[in-house]
């Protein structure tokens, strides 16, 4: 089709500011979704994202709008996640479109995360038009909320388009605006013939097509039976189907450059398919679009099955689920108490959440999560150097003569009134505050440098907690530093639970090994027999608690007769517990994993 009647955009906004209803409501007001079949939250297709209120699983749509004075124009929409855990894959998607829409919350104002979003879009040169939405709430705010986004874009006030997801107020006036600022996308003469060049912005798996590529097409032509190479993975791959997004997948003779559709491989390996590849013929490949990368996994736990039946169920899972999501990692690895499982790389905090609760809902599995950590550069006294991510790996106290550890750069965005107690927070997480500079007229920016072990550590719901839930926070990694850490054990009975380990800074590990102590003896139900809980580091043991056994009358039954009577059978009862404690091994529930992993 011409490509002068197709705008490709993208919404980019923190999570909660609206995306999804004033993407409801643009569905609708196009005719891409009759009313009759109307939801909320229409292009949230998975049940957890409905739950949450977020959008885990870009989802793009096509939308033919007809402009008044009868002009029809394809509307590409790609709407993308708001978290940071998911910023990579943001920045592909921003790749594939020409424009983006950046909508603030008139109740909330610019957050940190969305600086951060608007800054990658920027970098790509993408035109971008500045909405605000909920303007209908009584707690709105936009001529405040405006005069942010002038200071933060310097765009004119005008330029500014004001919405409502809700009752839908604005909405045609932005559709309005997206025709005429974002540019129809850059095609070839039409006498000349490229090569095709298409970039992966996303993709999900079928058990019966195999993996179907969410892709822009931003050179040449693809059609059903041609031969396909992807360029990172150097593999081949014949195409099945092609076809465009009209809410569910419409199949086309072919797609072309400026467009964004879908392609059916037939692929059924992990690997091959990753967001930000290159799509070229294989007969006339055409060289990598720049900026591809390889996710890199923030945060890495292991992860068990309850039962070690389920062991190749859990595989089989993993595999599964890497085909529609490439951005995890994972390996075999090995416990001595709770046998074999699988060390998992993340994103992020949310990643992991996401990615774990997937494995339970789509396979019904029931599963052991250990305490998640990051990447460790330990250099040892003989000389030897090692990275790395599993706390029960990490060397004994004295072992090491260096270990360096990931640092980043956080924003925060927060009320004045509120501070004092984001200062306090940061200074407990032994952050380095940079600057602290007034954003707007009512808020306060404070960047700061620190851990990222810092940052895993209940960071994020503790700054929630300290600006009543009005705090926001985005961050980068800048790089490793030298780290003062030290392995925290917690030992059952006197042996270690590897799932339990985590790597705590020096001086804060007595006080995290008592809550530790504390919070499993709070969380394990009682055994037959007494059990001792220990945490134990810098060689030593630092906190200790016992969880007192079950008392069962062994003699309620007995009635009349001497008191020797029941001596005996409570001397017996000593003694089978003795023998209990010697050769019974204690049962760690599921639960209790799950809480001691949990804030």
């Amino acid at each position: 089709m011409d490509t002068k009647h197709i705008r490709n955009f993208s919404i980019i906004a923190h999570i909660d500011h609206g995306k999804s209803t004033l993407a409801d409501r643009m569905l609708e007001m196009t005719g891409t979704v009759p009313k009759r079949q109307m939801r909320e939250q229409v292009l949230d297709t998975m049940d957890l994202e409905r739950e949450r209120g977020i959008t885990i699983k870009m989802q793009p749509v096509r939308m033919r709008y007809t402009r008044p004075g009868g002009e029809i124009y394809v509307l590409n929409l790609i709407d993308t996640p708001g978290h940071i855990d998911f910023s990579y894959e943001v920045s592909r998607a921003l790749k594939a479109v020409e424009g983006a829409i950046l909508l603030v919350d008139a109740t909330q104002g610019v957050q940190a995360q969305t600086l951060s979003v608007l800054s990658m879009a920027q970098d790509l040169g993408l035109v971008i038009i500045p909405a605000i939405s909920k303007i209908d709430s009584p707690l709105a705010r936009p001529d405040e909320v405006g005069e942010e986004i002038i200071n933060v874009m310097g765009c004119a006030p005008e330029d500014i388009v004001r919405v409502s997801g809700k009752t839908g107020e604005g909405v045609e006036a932005l559709l309005c605006e997206i025709i005429e600022r974002v540019p129809p996308p850059e095609t070839p003469p039409k006498n000349e013939r490229c090569p095709l060049k298409a970039l992966v912005f996303d993709y999900e798996y079928s058990s019966h097509t195999g993996v179907i590529v969410y892709a822009r097409i931003f050179d040449g032509v693809v059609k059903k039976g041609d031969e396909l190479r992807f360029v990172a993975a150097g593999r081949k791959s014949g195409v099945l189907e092609v076809g465009t997004f009209m809410l569910g997948r419409k199949p086309a003779p072919e797609i072309g450059a400026g467009e964004i559709g879908y392609i059916i491989t037939g692929i059924k390996e992990p690997g091959i398919a990753s967001v930000g590849e290159t799509i070229t013929h294989a007969a006339h490949p055409a060289n990598a679009l720049p900026g591809y990368e390889h996710p890199k996994p923030v945060v890495w736990a292991s992860v068990y099955p309850e039962s070690q039946d389920d062991y190749p169920a859990l595989k089989d899972a993993l595999q599964k689920l890497s085909l529609s999501d490439s951005s995890f990692s994972f390996e075999e690895e090995a416990s001595g108490t709770l046998g074999r499982g699988f060390r998992v790389g993340f994103l992020g905090m949310l990643h992991l959440e996401i990615v774990v609760e997937r494995l339970k809902r789509e396979f019904s599995l029931s599963l052991v999560v250990a305490t998640p950590t990051i990447l460790y550069e330990v250099e040892y006294k003989n000389g030897k150097k090692e990275t790395i991510y599993s706390p029960a790996l990490f060397p004994e106290h004295g072992e090491a003569a260096r270990i360096r550890e990931p640092w980043v750069s956080a924003t925060i965005i927060s009320p004045p009134e509120y501070v004092g107690g984001v200062m306090q927070i940061l200074f407990e997480h032994g952050a380095e505050t940079k600057e602290t500079a007034l954003f707007g007229d009512a808020r306060m920016k404070i960047t700061a440098e620190m851990p990222l072990r810092e940052l895993m550590r209940n960071f994020f719901d503790e700054l929630k907690s300290a600006t009543s839930g009005y705090g926001s926070l985005s961050y980068e990694q800048t790089g490793t530093r030298d780290a003062d850490v030290v392995r925290l054990d917690i030992l059952v009975a006197g042996d270690p639970v590897p799932a339990f380990a985590r790597v705590v800074a020096e001086h804060q590990v007595y006080e995290e090994g008592k809550k530790a102590v504390k919070k499993l003896g709070d969380a394990m139900p009682r055994q037959m027999f007494a059990i001792k809980l220990q945490a134990r580091a810098l060689g030593r043991i630092i906190a200790s608690e016992e969880l007192s056994a079950f008392r069962k009358d062994v003699t309620a039954k007995l009635y009349g007769g001497d008191i020797t009577r029941k001596m005996k059978l409570r001397e017996k009862q000593k003694k089978g517990k003795k023998k209990m404690r010697e050769r019974g091994k204690v049962n760690i529930p599921e639960d209790v994993f799950l809480k001691m992993v949990k804030s």
